[in-house]
């Protein structure tokens, strides 16, 4: 599982530019696959026979994207001007390295050096406008050898097990529910059900927005990381939950009120088998579900997630025991039928 979820995380995917993670999947889900198919805005579509036909619709989806960034000039003396894709916090930025363009080059995100800066603009947070990648040539036209405008630029692969059972990354969010609907697609499962890779979650749900018209589904899963912020600067609910509680179960957050039948489902599931878990204690960010739940006529959503801290940063950090949780919990809720979901 987590030699798969180092291979997921460690590959490119800024909004838009899944196609290498879309590759990844599609060439580990092929053997396992009664159909597959692709849209023409890169979702990709997988369905998994099980020993039976299901009474109702299941999609369970999780989003390919990360965040990053795009270039949109290139200085006279070679830096390249960029902007965020998704929600990137200015405040990590400044001397992150990261790999450009489509051969992947190593560049710093640098600023004006600090003896140049007042006292004042030293306590203040550089805006975007201010910040450049440097990628070691003199000239523009050294620069556009490798680097165009349009291409993307995403934090450099760091996958590590560290600590007391901790995994830190770039790309938790949502490599970690592509990891776990991976690992289902090849189990053995009881009913037939459609797995979702989605595209462009990053910077508003669009891959779900037409995978949920496509597929058509009763209910829906959404796999997820979300938020942590248990952090020595946080108290009760600002944070938010907790990266060794347990798999998070959505209840509502900042798209969707979530399913309370499927919540409830999740829960019983969960506390029945001994698996540890939580729920969000301050309604904040959002899923797919945003886009799934207004579907057609409607679609009921549930959802489990990783709990993240340093969430769309290059440094992420989850625990190995809420994955695990987050798989087995997902597993049970997938072997369901119909009512008793």
């Amino acid at each position: 599982m987590f030699d798969l979820l180092e291979q997921l995380c460690n590959l490119p995917g800024v909004s838009g530019n899944e196609d290498a993670v879309r590759a990844f999947v599609r060439a580990y889900a092929k053997p396992f696959a009664a159909e597959m198919r692709e849209d023409s805005i890169g979702n990709l579509f997988v369905k998994k026979k099980g020993k039976k036909e299901r009474e109702d619709t299941l999609m369970v989806c999780a989003h390919m994207d990360e965040v990053g960034m795009i270039i949109k000039g290139i200085t006279e003396d070679g830096y390249l001007k960029f902007a965020t894709v998704g929600g990137v916090d200015r405040r990590i930025l400044l001397g992150k390295r990261v790999c450009v363009g489509k051969k992947g080059i190593t560049g710093v995100i640098g600023s004006r050096a600090v003896h140049l800066i007042g006292a004042k603009e030293r306590e203040a947070v550089p805006k975007t406008d201010e910040l450049y990648i440097d990628i070691g040539v003199k000239k523009r036209l050294q620069a556009e050898r490798y680097v165009s405008l349009g291409d993307v630029a995403w934090f450099e692969p760091n996958f590590r097990k560290f600590g007391d059972g901790l995994i830190c990354s770039k790309a938790i969010d949502d490599r970690v529910g592509c990891a776990v609907m991976l690992k289902l697609l090849s189990e053995e499962i009881e009913y037939d059900t459609w797995f979702v890779f989605t595209v462009q979650e990053e910077v508003g749900l669009r891959g779900a927005t037409t995978a949920a018209y496509t597929v058509d589904p009763d209910r829906a899963l959404i796999l997820e990381g979300t938020t942590a912020a248990d952090l020595p600067s946080a108290n009760g609910a600002r944070r938010v939950c907790e990266v060794n509680r347990g798999v998070v179960i959505g209840l509502m957050d900042g798209a969707t009120i979530y399913d309370p039948k499927l919540f409830a489902t999740l829960r019983t599931l969960a506390e029945g088998n001994g698996i540890p878990w939580q729920t969000k204690e301050m309604v904040a960010g959002g899923t797919d579900a945003g886009a799934v739940q207004r579907s057609r006529v409607g679609v009921r959503c549930a959802n489990l997630a990783a709990p993240v801290r340093y969430l769309h940063g290059p440094a992420s950090v989850t625990s190995v025991s809420a994955i695990e949780a987050m798989l087995t919990l997902a597993r049970m809720y997938v072997n369901l039928e119909g009512e008793s979901a």
